[in-house]
């Protein structure tokens, strides 16, 4: 595979960098865009990004916080987060930055047309918003996406609220996949429940998995929340709804 950092035009043809990361081959390559999580783009996304080119995706990262300057990744998501997530990294802003990085992958030599979307965390919300807002999308993985529901006070006072994005799911167009531990509490398993309630109601294609024993970012290997039994079954999903969708 080749891995290397690149640019790409993102929410108003701004230039954001990315890391990409896809086979070297000369059949059809399905695309992936892969939203990091709130910590930034670290080196476990672009361990993300690494395996699916392994699985015959092309896949690129767009750094969200690319805004906020130029230096390390962790200092550069902390100053983000600092300031709030919506600021930081404003829906509309986003959103901007997924279909530029679909454009992105479409254009790489081999490309098959079609790009699919995941996101942890933070990334996993706007996977899901962006299953609503970027209609060149094929496919779309939420990954424990949090705060799909508008938080209230009783969740973290010590921080800003952060609003739902619930109210968008009529417009939802792309296939979603959803992943999500029965030990989280943001989203917690009646949220899920909820959501799941919401998408059936509306018609929308989905399908979810859930996994007792696991919490928030059970794929992270870099950290304590890593449940690797649930995970290695969480991937295969991913890559089979990847494979049916995408290629």
């Amino acid at each position: 595979m080749l891995a290397e950092t690149v640019g790409l035009l993102g929410n108003d043809h701004d230039l954001i960098e990315g890391y990409l990361a896809r086979p070297i081959a000369s059949g059809p390559t399905p695309g992936v865009v892969v939203l990091h999580h709130a910590p930034g783009l670290d080196p476990w996304c672009k361990e993300v990004a690494r395996n699916f080119a392994a699985a015959g995706y092309a896949a690129v990262v767009p750094h969200l916080y690319h805004r906020r300057g130029p230096g390390d990744w962790a200092d550069v998501a902390a100053s983000a987060r600092a300031d709030g997530l919506e600021k930081a990294m404003p829906n509309d802003q986003v959103m901007g930055d997924i279909a530029g990085a679909a454009t992105y992958l479409r254009s790489l030599p081999g490309a098959n047309g079609k790009v699919g979307v995941i996101g942890f965390c933070s990334g996993g919300r706007q996977a899901f918003l962006a299953a609503c807002d970027v209609p060149s999308l094929d496919a779309a993985v939420d990954c424990w996406g949090g705060s799909i529901f508008p938080e209230n006070d009783s969740y973290d006072p010590n921080r800003r609220r952060v609003p739902g994005v619930i109210h968008r799911v009529g417009d939802m167009s792309v296939p979603l996949l959803g992943i999500f531990g029965n030990d989280d509490g943001n989203p917690s398993p009646e949220q899920v429940d909820e959501i799941d309630r919401i998408l059936t109601e509306l018609g929308k294609e989905h399908e979810f998995h859930r996994y007792d024993g696991a919490g928030h970012a059970f794929f992270a290997t870099d950290k304590t929340n890593y449940r690797q039994e649930q995970a290695i079954e969480g991937w295969k999903r991913v890559h089979e709804f990847f494979e049916k969708k995408l290629r």
